[in-house]
């Protein structure tokens, strides 16, 4: 789920890039503020500004799966938690958009783009991009648990006629 959630909004970035003009995320800055981190700085006055690091583009693009997975695992045990049976369409957006705090409140200041990208030259066109990109997640969560469950079912069920 967090793979196929993940690789949905990286498929709508690429289109939103291609059709509306909209930058792209720049992983390799994300890899850059995490491979700082293993020498405690968390936190850059402009992350393009601090050295480079090796493999950061490598190292950026795993960080986004890898945190798309983890957000899949932390609404399965929500659904799992909150009795609800399984995911539904709108818990599913409702957690992808909740998913916003993260990179809001940690990722951009930590990479000098301020609160809610607040120092971004286009802070507006940030914070929209980052709306639709989270709701997308959410959605593509949701979509991505109802296939998986139609191809477990398919898998598990009983032949007729044995």
């Amino acid at each position: 789920m967090g793979i196929s959630a993940t690789a949905a909004i990286d498929l709508w970035a690429t289109f939103a890039n291609r059709v509306l003009g909209w930058p792209r995320t720049h992983w390799g800055m994300v890899g850059r503020w995490i491979g700082h981190m293993r020498d405690g700085q968390f936190s850059h006055t402009s992350i393009g500004s601090s050295p480079p690091v090796v493999h950061e583009s490598i190292l950026g693009w795993g960080f986004h799966y890898v945190v798309g997975c983890i957000y899949a695992a932390l609404y399965l045990m929500y659904v799992s938690a909150a009795q609800l049976g399984q995911p539904t369409l709108v818990s599913a957006v409702l957690f992808g958009l909740v998913t916003i705090l993260s990179p809001w409140f940690l990722m951009q200041p930590a990479l000098g783009l301020g609160i809610c990208a607040s120092k971004a030259p286009k802070p507006n066109l940030v914070r929209l991009q980052n709306l639709v990109i989270h709701t997308i997640f959410g959605l593509a969560l949701y979509y991505s648990y109802q296939v998986m469950g139609d191809v477990c079912t398919a898998t598990t069920t009983p032949t007729e006629g044995r």
